[in-house]
């Protein structure tokens, strides 16, 4: 069940205006909990956004690609603590992956906005942005947000002959991947 999910999963960047049911938001929360971490030391942190007056703020969090999330009535940002785990970046981004396919799984769209080394401003990084706006602790990084709705846009699979098979090699680079 799981490849039919990754071949139809697309980023949404529109969403209808109706709420997600919070048993749906309880399912994305398990979700993101269940996330396989480095030795299980679990660095990451989320921070659920269903305030309308939030996700605006957040929308203006980079000058290009977060914009949509104002029109998602729900975001998750997820957040680490570089100091349990030094390779939070990855777990942040397995739990942003989940959340995104557990979206999928129950009708609805997704979209990663990466926050992490982008720039609010010519002075001010995303990150900062991000934190001040929902007072997340100095000891935490913010990977990115997750917008996330009931798509209001319709995208057709990629089709599998638009798969870079290229870039995958068998047992030696530069030998050509067999499919």
């Amino acid at each position: 069940m799981m490849l039919p999910l990754i071949q139809k999963r697309r980023s949404i960047r529109k969403y209808q205006s109706n709420p997600v049911e919070s048993n749906k938001i309880h399912a994305l929360v398990e979700t993101a909990l269940r996330s396989p971490s480095s030795m299980g030391y679990n660095p990451w942190e989320f921070i659920v956004v269903e305030d309308s007056n939030l996700l605006e703020k957040l929308s203006r969090a980079k000058s290009h690609g977060s914009s949509f999330i104002r029109t998602a009535p729900l975001g998750i940002v997820v957040c680490a603590d570089p100091e349990r785990s030094m390779v939070w970046v990855e777990d942040a981004s397995i739990a942003c992956t989940y959340i995104q396919l557990a979206a999928e799984s129950l009708g609805l769209g997704s979209c990663w906005i990466q926050i992490r080394e982008r720039m609010h401003d010519e002075s001010k990084t995303a990150e900062a942005y991000v934190s001040g706006v929902l007072n997340i602790p100095k000891k935490l990084k913010v990977e990115a947000m997750i917008a996330i709705g009931y798509p209001d846009e319709q995208k057709a699979p990629r089709p599998k002959e638009d798969l870079q098979y290229g870039k995958v090699h068998q047992n030696l680079y530069g030998k050509p991947y067999r499919n």
